[in-house]
């Protein structure tokens, strides 16, 4: 076995995705054409939604969403600072404030009992993603939105899959955000989606997006100032190729998930996959493990080391932004010292991350399993690991 090939993750391309390639480079038109078309309309159709409108990134489309939702300068948006980054910041770029509250420990997603707290008359929207593929508290959010007339946003970049309630993700928000960048388990090497069900909010997130060439003729060209945000038609043939084998895919990413529990099973006081009671299915970006409470974020990362020097990716789940140095230190400084989120901080110290990707086999998961094990004993001196 090469244990040097052990990635975080990776991605491929079928023959379908080389021809599909292939067909847009040879048509000569590489950007906003049929293939960017029919991948926003299958990938609308696999999540469950009426418009979907694909973008450059996932940042590019939150910024894109706030500006189509009228929100800026002076606004505040909640959302959790153990998070796809990307996603969180461009609340940042669009001129709004990001308020930070609290997750649920279990979940790691955005609590909504903590969201609450942090809700004042400058606060126009919850922003909240599926941590790791699990599913937020769906219902609880939309019901405290709609209660203070908030919108809501939904980060689904991490959960491809995932069900909640017998829904997709991406289909509870007003706007729901994909990032297909890696590690997705849809990639399209950068790009990005937003779906919504408002066919007027559609019109106005794709006239946000990009200026095209049909726009030439519109008598309302300038009124308001779009991004360059678009995707090429190559990244949409990528992604038309990789949806066409998503399911597939997500179900090779669940046996990795069943190898991966089983050996684990080596470790002492380990707990099942957390799953809330509403969650029908997960389906986990990545294979994320939670240190016990003997280990700090030091140690952590003198494990991240010494699984590298095996041969084995991993990386720290989460750096929460709270803790970052913009959100701690720039002018109108939103960040606090730690202790405030108690629970993002405990997860932001503890969790690793290990590979997880339709290349690996059994014999890879089982090494990479003993070799983290090794390491969490000379590390932790035999503290519990949990997933």
């Amino acid at each position: 076995m090469d244990v040097e090939t052990i990635a975080l993750c990776e991605s491929s391309v079928s023959d379908q995705g080389v021809s599909l390639i292939q067909a847009v480079l040879e048509s000569g038109r590489w950007g906003d054409g049929p293939m960017l078309e029919s991948f926003e309309q299958g990938f609308a159709r696999w999540v469950g939604r009426k418009y979907a409108v694909a973008v450059g990134s996932g940042t590019l489309g939150t910024w894109i969403t706030l500006r189509a939702l009228g929100i800026g300068l002076g606004d505040e948006v909640i959302c959790a600072a153990h998070t796809w980054h990307q996603v969180a910041q461009a609340i940042t770029l669009a001129g709004a404030t990001p308020v930070f509250a609290d997750i649920n420990y279990w979940s790691g997603c955005l609590s909504p009992e903590k969201a609450a707290l942090k809700i004042t008359p400058a606060t126009r929207a919850i922003l909240a993603g599926n941590s790791n593929g699990h599913p937020a508290a769906w219902n609880a959010l939309r019901s405290l939105a709609d209660a203070h007339g908030l919108k809501l946003i939904e980060d689904s970049t991490e959960a491809l899959g995932s069900r909640y309630l017998g829904r997709n993700v991406g289909t509870f928000g007003d706007v729901s955000v994909f990032d297909f960048s890696m590690p997705s388990a849809l990639c399209t090497g950068e790009g990005g989606m937003l779906l919504t069900d408002d066919e007027a909010l559609a019109i106005e997130l794709r006239y946000l997006r990009q200026r095209r060439l049909s726009d030439r003729a519109s008598v309302s060209i300038g009124a308001r100032v779009p991004l360059q945000a678009g995707m090429s038609e190559l990244s949409a043939a990528l992604g038309l190729a990789q949806l066409s084998d998503l399911d597939e895919r997500l179900l090779q990413r669940k046996r990795i998930e069943a190898w991966y529990h089983a050996e684990m099973q080596s470790f002492e006081g380990v707990k099942p996959p957390y799953l809330a009671e509403d969650v029908d299915e997960v389906h986990w970006m990545l294979y994320v493990v939670h240190l016990g409470k003997r280990f700090t974020a030091s140690a952590r990362a003198q494990m991240i080391e010494d699984l590298k020097a095996c041969g084995i990716e991993s990386a720290a789940y989460s750096q929460p932004l709270h803790q970052q140095f913009y959100y701690m230190h720039a002018a109108g400084a939103v960040g606090r010292q730690r202790g405030v989120l108690p629970d993002t901080d405990r997860i932001g110290d503890r969790a690793l991350a290990l590979p997880l990707h339709t290349g690996l086999d059994a014999e890879q998961v089982k090494y990479i399993v003993k070799t983290l094990k090794d390491t969490a004993t000379n590390v932790g001196a035999g503290a519990a690991i949990y997933l």
